[in-house]
Formats: C-alpha cells, structure tokens, sequence
C-alpha cells in the first residue's frame, strides 16, 4: 500500500475516535483546573507478530462500518496486516499518555 494511502487510512480512522485530541490537552486542563506539578508521561506499548491483529482489523471495520473505506479496501488492508502478521513483520507502536498533577485543595 502507498505511503499516502496509508497515511489517508490512518486519518480516517482516528476521525472515528471520540475525543482523540484529549490527551493532548490534558496537561493544559489540569492546568486550568487548578492542579499543581502538572507533568505528561509517555508509555509505549510495542507490539509485533498477530497479538494486535484484531484489534487493528476492528479499526478498519469500524471504519468501514462508518463508510470511510469500502469494504473491498477494508478487506485487502486486513490482509495485508494478517500476511505481514505471518511473516513475522507487523509492527504497531501504541503511546499512552499518563497526566498527572497535585490537586492543592
């Protein structure tokens, strides 16, 4: 698949994300809450061979579903995941952001 598409799926299926942009926002909202010694962590859960396949193909339905791709791209993206799965070659990095902060009340 080509970098652009790629890139085009991945924005189509995060638009399917409630509130996607919240953690981001996080620290700024603590911030405004009142909260002190307000600091972001980041954890990153690497995953490889199929432990993530069906999660990630749960992506690509809920997207479909929606009528962003077309159930022949929703097909042909899984089994692309599902073949490099096989060989060994899927690969997701998946960060967490952990907000935290000292409420002074």
């Amino acid at each position: 698949m080509p970098h652009r598409e790629r890139e085009r799926d991945f924005s189509t299926r995060a638009d399917l994300v409630p509130a996607r942009r919240v953690a981001r926002s996080s620290r700024s909202l603590l911030l405004t809450a009142g909260f002190e010694d307000v600091s972001v962590d980041v954890h990153t859960g690497i995953f490889t061979g199929a432990t993530m396949l069906s999660p990630l193909a749960g992506l690509v339905e809920a997207a479909h579903s929606r009528g962003a791709v077309s159930r022949e791209h929703a097909d042909r993206w899984i089994a692309e995941q599902r073949a490099r799965a096989e060989d060994d070659r899927l690969f997701l990095a998946l960060p967490i952001l952990v907000t935290t902060g000292t409420n002074p009340h």
